[in-house]
């Protein structure tokens, strides 16, 4: 009979535990520059130990101050009563008399006496310091959804049509068609019968709520799909084109395959006939809504400069922009006297541990930036002298053995950053890819492969466009083994139409 019974019994096993201050590393490593700033700006509203040098601060000459003394920067604008009170206090305060009493005993700050100096809070001189820009105080440019309520509040129209054109609009998406999002995150048409549910209208009033928001600007608005919208553009246009309209009612998968010469046959009309509408057709606009949603232009700063200094390159950090940090005199002050209750002193304790922290996490941040930056130098000097020809394939765990870390730390050190080179500014990430075959055992980088085969195709015949096939046979005769199918894969990854896509008769 088996007994069941509870015992205690001690097993010694390793594990990996993240510190918080490790969780903090990797967590600043991955932040490019301006995500940097943006949380250097947080924790200077967080922690009031830390202060933003902006400032010259020039340190006294005759060495450490003593409890009984006293800054003048601290005294000038007190009363007479707060001097009396402050040097009574100053006077009474007991000297520590042994490293038990020191207040910093749990805390180095010599490694950061960078911070501390008037070296350090000097500013930087190539900080430049300019008025905000008056676009910043322009109002927000307006949306579609809002360019339409505009013009529905013109209309005079009945409230529960208004409301129906309301769930009209607010189900349009960014390209301005009618569309809802699926549980797999797909684009599907979305029927009248689900807005009339959803807004509490009748499916009457939205079918006639429909026709009143396509008829507003931009033409095109509001429709269901692709051959709806281009319907709608073309009978708004001033001259009638049956050609084009029946084109796109019927063959408009034959046109995005540039089947010209079906779609004549199938409508009984000459080439040219069939190339005007196409023509007319390519002329509407796929996606009106984009005019009035146009995303915003992402900004792209580099957080690295890598500068020619005679015949070698030599990794730059940009800090513009990022704050320098030190610490705050007066709650180093606070500390050394001993002026505060215990519950005052150890939250300042707790505090300057927080910020001695982070800016040895902000050094170590930097350090293995321009170190993983100094590994691409070496492997990619030919590409920032010559150009793309001279990119290598490189690998992130072949720099992240020669700097004698992780892959995965290389992968966050690269993560959203860009460099500055002579060739233009690149994301980190452009210059590791893998190799492709070349005649002799030498290899060539796969991001030089794509960027061949766009050239190639770009200066091809656009009657006799190539084939897949004939891609791979010209790269082969450049020494550069690739297989049709990894022509095909790249010539995907690029957008690239196929072969009778891109056929022009």
């Amino acid at each position: 009979m088996i007994h069941l019974e509870n015992r205690l019994a001690q097993k010694i096993t390793q594990k990996t535990v993240l510190t918080p201050q490790l969780v903090q590393m990797v967590n600043l490593l991955a932040l490019n520059r301006m995500e940097l700033a943006d949380m250097i700006a947080e924790e200077l509203v967080e922690n009031p130990v830390l202060e933003e040098a902006t400032e010259i601060v020039e340190e006294p000459e005759s060495g450490p101050e003593r409890p009984g003394e006293t800054d003048a920067s601290d005294t000038q604008f007190e009363t007479p009563g707060e001097r009396e009170e402050r040097s009574e206090s100053t006077v009474d305060a007991p000297e520590p008399e042994s490293a038990a009493d020191d207040p910093f005993r749990d805390f180095d700050l010599q490694e950061f006496e960078q911070y501390l100096n008037d070296g350090a809070s000097r500013p930087r001189e190539t900080e430049s310091f300019e008025r905000p820009s008056f676009e910043t105080f322009l109002s927000r440019p307006s949306t579609l959804v809002d360019h339409l309520e505009w013009q529905l509040g013109l209309m005079s129209i009945r409230d529960p049509l208004r409301v129906a054109c309301e769930a009209v609009i607010g189900n349009l998406n960014e390209d301005g068609y009618l569309a809802a999002v699926d549980a797999r995150g797909r684009e599907t048409p979305l029927s009248l019968d689900e807005v009339a549910r959803s807004s509490g209208s009748t499916e009457q009033d939205v079918e006639r709520a429909l026709l009143v928001v396509q008829g507003f600007d931009p033409v095109g608005v509001a429709a269901r799909d692709l051959r709806e919208c281009l319907l709608i553009q073309l009978a708004s246009l001033p001259d009638d084109h049956p050609e084009a309209m029946q084109i796109v009612t019927d063959h408009l998968r034959s046109v995005q395959n540039r089947r010209f010469q079906e779609i004549g046959r199938a409508l009984g009309r000459p080439l040219d006939a069939v190339l005007s509408a196409v023509e007319v057709i390519k002329a509407l606009d796929p996606r009106p809504g984009r005019k009035y949603n146009r995303p915003e232009a992402s900004h792209i700063e580099p957080d690295v400069f890598l500068v020619k200094e005679g015949d070698e390159y030599k990794v730059v950090a940009n800090e513009d922009g990022v704050p320098p940090l030190r610490f705050s005199r007066t709650y180093r002050k606070m500390l050394e006297r001993g002026e505060t209750d215990p519950e005052v002193r150890n939250y300042v304790q707790d505090r300057f541990k927080s910020a001695v922290q982070l800016l040895k996490n902000l050094e170590q941040r930097k350090n293995m930036i321009v170190r993983v930056c100094e590994v691409i130098i070496r492997h990619q000097a030919d590409f920032l002298d010559n150009g793309i020809d001279g990119l290598r394939p490189m690998m992130m765990k072949d720099v992240a053995e020669e700097v004698g870390v992780h892959s995965s730390t290389v992968s966050r050190a690269v993560a959203n950053k860009y460099a500055h080179t002579p060739q233009g500014v690149y994301e980190l990430r452009f210059f590791f890819s893998g190799a492709a075959g070349r005649a002799g055992g030498a290899e060539t980088s796969l991001t030089l492969v794509r960027a061949k085969v766009k050239r190639i195709i770009e200066a091809e015949d656009p009657r006799r466009p190539l084939t897949d096939d004939r891609v791979a046979a010209l790269l082969s005769e450049q020494g550069i083994s690739v297989t049709r199918r990894s022509i095909t894969k790249y010539r995907e990854d690029l957008k690239i139409p196929s072969t009778r896509q891109r056929r022009v008769r």
